[in-house]
């Protein structure tokens, strides 16, 4: 049986974790090394080779942390609530999340452009399981007519994909708006885009 990390342990090892954060996040997993790391989280090599016993190994525990951060937004969508609103407020929580976690979002963009060779199993089950099950409420929601009809899976994936791009584009994003902060009025907009979207058809 293991024993619980001291609380010096539980600190070093998240130290390398947003060091090594950091470093992949501009390096990329080739292009970073175990010296980088150590040298930003503040540990010796062989200190930090007691946590984890390769670069590989961070960058994975990295990814299975940040997978289950990137599926929590789409865990609280509520079958219960209103569908518009729930709806919204998926899409309001992964802005949020572009906004607040950039590096985070581009480290999981470039392991999926990779092929996810780390987290495909992940992918396959947790997150395939995920989506079905919300897309079964949203259809729900179709069939009652709370909601225009849409398909679930694609309603999905834009939502991924006009809101993620705000932290895995960011650069250019700021270089067209000339620096300005674009997340005020890219909620406004994903708002507007998606209400009309889901609003159902007057009859």
């Amino acid at each position: 049986m293991n024993k619980p990390e001291t609380r010096i342990q539980q600190r070093n090892r998240a130290a390398i974790m947003s060091a090594g954060l950091e470093v992949f996040s501009q390096y990329g997993l080739r292009g970073s090394t175990l010296d980088q790391i150590a040298e930003a989280a503040g540990l010796s090599k062989p200190n930090l080779l007691y946590y984890f016993r390769s670069k590989d190994a961070i960058y994975t525990a990295l990814l299975e942390k940040l997978l289950e951060t990137w599926l929590d937004p789409l865990l609280k969508l509520n079958p219960h609530g209103d569908p518009i609103q729930e709806i919204l407020g998926y899409v309001h929580r992964k802005l949020t999340m572009s906004k607040d976690f950039p590096r985070e979002s581009r480290l999981f963009a470039n392991e999926i452009l990779l092929g996810a060779p780390h987290i495909a199993e992940h992918l396959s089950k947790d997150l395939r399981t995920l989506v079905g099950e919300k897309a079964v409420v949203i259809k729900e929601w179709e069939a009652a007519g709370k909601i225009a009809p849409v398909d679930p899976y694609h309603l999905i994936f834009s939502i991924w994909s006009t809101t993620q791009h705000y932290a895995d584009f960011d650069v250019q994003v700021r270089a067209v708006l000339g620096g300005i902060d674009p997340f005020g009025d890219a909620m406004n907009y994903l708002d507007t885009l998606f209400r009309r979207m889901l609003t159902p058809p007057k009859t």
